[in-house]
This record gives C-alpha cells, sequence and structure tokens, in this order.
C-alpha cells in the first residue's frame, strides 16, 4: 500500500518542523563559531597587538600569558606573517625547517643543538628583518630545526637581547632598547 501524500491542511505544520529543525541548525553553527573564536583568544590572547608608548617614551609592546602560561604573539620574518612563542632559555631565533623553507630563508650547515628533546643537527640563516607588534630588528641569527613541530617560532635571545624585558603581575612587556 501506498502512504497517501499529505493534505494542504499538513503542509503549514510540515514547514513548520523544517523551520524549527533549520533554527536549531543556524544556533548550533554561532554557538560553535563563537567557541572557536574563545579557544583561539585563549591560545593567543596577543592576536591584535598594538604598540604604545611607556612613561620614558620608548615603544612597547604588552603581551599576555595564553592559557597555558605562554607567551604568544603575532609578528613578521621578512614581511610574512608569523606566530612567535617568547622563550627566554632559547639562545637563538628558531624556526621549524619547513616554515624555513617557505620563507625562502637560505639555510646554511649549522652544527648541532642540544634541545629538550636530546642533540639534533640544525642549519643557521639569517633573518633580515623581524617585527613583533611594532618592534623591529634587522640582521638576526637564527636556527632552524629538522623536527620542530608547528608553525610557531621561538623568539629567543639573539632577538629578545636587542630589546628590554619586564615581566610582572602576568604581563610581559618588551620595550624598545634605550
Amino acid at each position: 500500500m501506498q502512504e497517501p501524500l499529505p493534505s494542504s491542511k499538513d503542509l503549514p505544520a510540515r514547514l513548520g518542523q523544517i523551520m524549527f529543525f533549520a533554527a536549531w541548525i543556524v544556533g548550533l553553527a554561532l554557538l560553535g563559531l563563537f567557541f572557536q573564536q574563545y579557544l583561539d583568544g585563549e591560545d593567543n590572547p596577543n592576536r591584535n597587538l598594538q604598540v604604545t608608548t611607556s612613561s620614558d617614551g620608548r615603544a612597547q609592546v604588552v603581551l599576555k600569558p595564553n592559557r597555558l602560561g605562554h607567551y604568544v604573539a603575532p609578528g613578521t620574518i621578512n614581511g610574512t606573517p608569523v606566530t612567535f612563542l617568547v622563550d627566554t632559555g632559547a639562545s637563538a631565533v628558531a624556526l621549524p625547517l619547513e616554515l624555513a623553507r617557505q620563507l625562502a630563508l637560505p639555510l646554511k650547515a649549522g652544527g648541532r643543538s642540544k634541545t629538550a628533546n636530546g642533540i639534533v643537527d640544525t642549519w643557521t640563516t639569517r633573518i633580515d628583518r623581524l617585527t613583533i607588534g611594532g618592534l623591529s630588528a634587522q640582521n638576526i641569527h637564527a636556527v632552524v630545526m629538522p623536527n620542530m613541530p608547528g608553525h610557531e617560532v621561538l623568539l629567543g635571545m639573539t632577538f629578545l637581547r636587542r630589546v628590554d624585558l619586564l615581566q610582572r603581575d602576568d604581563v610581559l612587556t618588551l620595550h624598545a632598547p634605550r
């Protein structure tokens, strides 16, 4: 037996059910979008860095820690946007090999580096211009790590020694040198 076709009286009820279902789908999508933006802010609360001026007239960048307590911030290497992870324990700026290739950085034999995961062979390179929130430096020595995961760049001491650092109350401030 075949089911009878819905009558014109059933059509408004059916249309109401479809609209109700569509509203739930749109609501869940908006909730997912909001939650993703929240998580992105937790991973990098410094996405919109601004340079301000300190009381002594120097440019400064104020960084807040992410949910893991790390200072992550956007910047550029030779004009290309990257994400930095401030690492005062790293003697040099360190990049993953894949990212160094994407940035077309020249790779030179570097030797070996001692890392938290043991000793690894590395390459060295020079970054023409590194910028974080408007603070810039030129001709930065960097190390390229073959097995470094992700796309974050460790902002090590070859850059950090060129700025003044002040950490207070879960805030890290980078000041232009005097």
